[in-house]
């Protein structure tokens, strides 16, 4: 869990920070609005039902498609479905294997069964 939110409070601390700065200011550079972008999804990827958390090993999975931008152009209002969507339709093992930490095979796999599964939330 460490290794995938490593850069999950930077990133965040940093959205909040653009956010309190854009309310004053109409022009933003791409750079910018990509930060403000991924920050919203990272907030949305981060909310969970009342007295109903993820177990562990979704939550990495969900998390580590926010950081590592598969969830970037998704437009907001669809993130929830995308969560659900791959939480029910990744492998028994390989959600297993993100217990034991991510190896470079391991994120190979993970990020090939990502990509797969954002297409049709584009």
């Amino acid at each position: 869990m460490k290794k995938v939110c490593g850069n999950l409070k930077l990133e965040l601390a940093q959205y909040r920070e653009v956010v309190a700065f854009a309310q004053f200011g109409s022009d933003l550079d791409a750079a910018t609005q990509a930060l403000l972008n991924r920050g919203a999804r990272l907030t949305e990827v981060l909310k969970q039902l009342q007295y109903a958390p993820f177990p562990i090993e979704k939550q990495i999975l969900v998390i580590y498609a926010a950081i590592n931008g598969f969830c970037d152009r998704m437009p907001l209002e669809k993130i929830a479905l995308y969560e659900k969507a791959i939480l029910s339709s990744i492998t028994p093992d390989l959600l297993q294997a993100l217990l034991g930490g991510l190896t470079n095979e391991r994120k190979m796999e993970l990020e090939a069964f990502l990509k797969e599964s954002d297409l049709p939330y584009l």
